[in-house]
């Protein structure tokens, strides 16, 4: 059974590796029949990626918009934004916003400023109206990372998560292909 995905407003669909976001983020995209504006976050660093990412590609419908914007999301939007906008996904783009900071920037630092990109988007989302499908992994459900940069990247993760779950009208877990309502 499909859950009800709202027209309007947020929906968060979480999920481990491989469970079926974004192909569920797709379905509802292509369902809700209006114009399409696919976030990719995505960036190619190495052959096997860059693969990935050709994939990924070739898998949309080609009349649906797409911006690969690995952070700054919300500079780059306006009200203008389509009818339905999927962020593929809050995984790379806390990754990149990590990445984008010098090897030796404080934990502190470097959790504002994933807070920002996430505040940014949250409130782009506000402004642009419609119904945006974020997709992001659940990392909270694993081992904890044996190295401080691993411990970071899931701390800001998470609260990206947080974050975006309290201002989603729904919240979807994929577990192995199946979606699971959680708010």
């Amino acid at each position: 059974m499909i859950p009800e995905i709202p027209v309007s407003g947020l929906t968060l669909i979480l999920g481990g590796a491989r469970s079926g976001k974004s192909s569920f983020a797709e379905k509802i995209a292509r369902e809700a029949g209006k114009s399409v504006l696919f976030i990719a976050t995505a960036t190619a660093n190495d052959i096997e990626m860059a693969e990935r990412i050709r994939k990924h590609q070739a898998s949309r419908p080609p009349e649906w918009q797409t911006l690969e914007l690995p952070h700054n999301i919300a500079h780059h939007l306006d009200s203008s934004a389509a009818p339905v906008v999927i962020v593929d996904c809050i995984t790379l783009l806390v990754s990149n916003v990590l990445c984008s900071l010098p090897e030796d920037t404080q934990d502190d630092v470097i959790l504002r400023h994933s807070q920002i990109e996430i505040d940014e988007l949250i409130a782009a989302q506000a402004r642009c109206g419609g119904q945006w499908l974020v997709v992001s992994n659940e990392v909270g459900l694993g081992l904890v990372p044996p190295y401080p940069l691993g411990r970071i990247y899931r701390d800001a993760l998470g609260f990206a998560n947080q974050a975006l779950a309290r201002e989603a009208s729904r919240v979807i877990l994929m577990v192995a292909g199946i979606p699971m309502v959680i708010k």
